[in-house]
Parts: C-alpha cells; sequence; structure tokens
C-alpha cells in the first residue's frame, strides 16, 4: 500500500509504512520502506536510521544512494561522502550507480566543491545519445553543476539532451529500455552500434563503458555510526518519533 501513495500522498504512505513496521520490524522490505517514504516526507533521521536498519537485515548497498542524501539533509556533507566512499560501485545495479554519483555530486556542491561535484558525475552512463530510465537525472544534474561553475554553453547543451531523453522516454514506454536520442539540430552518426541508428551529435563524447545489471555481491559495509554491527531496533512507532542524534544540523532542502 506504502508503495502505492507514496508519489500521490506520502504522508499516508508513511503511516501505512510505520503501522506495518509495527507488525513485522524485523522484515528487510518493512525497515528499507518506513526508511523510504521518511525520505520522501523529509525525516532524514528517520530514513536514516531505518536505511540503515535495511542494510544491516538485507545485507543490501541498493539505498545507499538515498542514505548519502539522508545524510546531506541532516547536514553532514562530509558523512555523505564517507558513506558513499565505503560502498563497491563496481558491484551496484546501474541505476543505483547513477542515483549514487547523483548524491556524491550534491554533496560535494554542499560543501562547495564544483568541480569535485562534477567529476563524481563523470561516469561511463553520461552518454548524451542514448536514453535511459536514469538519464533524465544525470543529464540534468550535468547541466546544473555546469551552470554553478559559469559553462552556461555546455549547461545548456546537457539541460537540452535531459529534456529529449524526457521525452523519448515518456513516449515510448513499452519500447525497449535503450532509446536512441534523435534531436534534429544535431547532426553526426553513432557509428559504434549495429542496431538502427539515429542521427545525434557528440559534442562531448563518453567513453561506452558496458554496465552491468547484475545484483550486486554481498560485502561487508562499514556502518558510518561505528564499526561495530549493532543490534537491529524495533521499529519507531507513531507516538515516539525518532530523535536526532546529538549535534546534528537540521534537515535542509536540496536546491
Amino acid at each position: 500500500m506504502a508503495s502505492q501513495l507514496i508519489d500521490e500522498d506520502p504522508e499516508l504512505a508513511h503511516k501505512h509504512a510505520l503501522a506495518a513496521s509495527r507488525r513485522a520490524g524485523r522484515i528487510a522490505i518493512v525497515r528499507e520502506t518506513l526508511g523510504i517514504t521518511a525520505y520522501a516526507i523529509g525525516d532524514f533521521a528517520l530514513a536514516l536510521r531505518e536505511l540503515r536498519t535495511y542494510r544491516r537485515i538485507s545485507g543490501k548497498d541498493d539505498q545507499i544512494a538515498l542514505m548519502v542524501d539522508s545524510e546531506r539533509g541532516v547536514g553532514r556533507a562530509d558523512r555523505a561522502l564517507e558513506a558513499g566512499r565505503a560502498v563497491d560501485r563496481a558491484a551496484l545495479p546501474t541505476p543505483v550507480r547513477v542515483a549514487l554519483a547523483i548524491a556524491m555530486s550534491g554533496a560535494r556542491l554542499d560543501q562547495g566543491e564544483p568541480e569535485l561535484a562534477l567529476g563524481e558525475l563523470q561516469i561511463p552512463e553520461l552518454d548524451p545519445n542514448r536514453a535511459f530510465e536514469w538519464s533524465p537525472a544525470l543529464f540534468g544534474a550535468h547541466a546544473a553543476v555546469l551552470e554553478d561553475l559559469g559553462r552556461d554553453e555546455e549547461a545548456a547543451f546537457w539541460a537540452t539532451r535531459a529534456e529529449v531523453a524526457s521525452e523519448a522516454l515518456g513516449m515510448n514506454d513499452d519500447d525497449e529500455d535503450e532509446i536512441f536520442v534523435e534531436d534534429g539540430l544535431i547532426e553526426g552518426e553513432f557509428d559504434d552500434e549495429p542496431a538502427v541508428e539515429t542521427p545525434v551529435t557528440d559534442d562531448e563524447p563518453a567513453d561506452e563503458t558496458p554496465a552491468t545489471d547484475d545484483e550486486p555481491a554481498e560485502a561487508p559495509v562499514v556502518d558510518d555510526e561505528s564499526t561495530t554491527e549493532e543490534p537491529i531496533e524495533d521499529a519507531p512507532t507513531e507516538d515516539t518519533p525518532a530523535a536526532e542524534e546529538p549535534g546534528e544540523d537540521a534537515p535542509k532542502e536540496d536546491s
């Protein structure tokens, strides 16, 4: 129920997730859902706690991007970067790896490091000639950082690619995951694919590196709070909201 409501009514979705956690608080997907809904309503401290618990129960890092963003939300960009560096990115599914790159870039911006923020986004998936589910967000983040750096022409290029990719994906929901992006204002040809080709430009070529979507192998992950394993906490109730750790700043909204 929570997953069906989260986009339309995140507050109600969170209430459903809280109710489920009281009945089945030691099931991984229940704690994961509670963490996601807490993130959706801006309760980053609770989101971080629940997603850590989910990771301890499941052994998976597939919510690492939300964990990094939640650290940012409570004002700890340095801890966000530490959390992101602690995982093996090569073992992550491609959508998770892309989401993590975007979150890490945001943490760099929080620390006033736009050049390093741009570097976090320089990944093989940053290919302007192809559109996948993660492409609009990645292209848009790249455009935003370039704009912060005053590189307006490049920023406009990537902003346009983000729009084109988004439109292409919206019009081809039933097609294959990979879509070639066409822009009538751009000339050129993408020659290294044997499939149907579409005229494109490659103003900023990106090296082609096949990405794997296999489930990441389970590996020990250093918890951001401690190097020792913590016992699994009981899920919170509505009457007793999770308190933030002493010394944490209040959550802030991403710009």
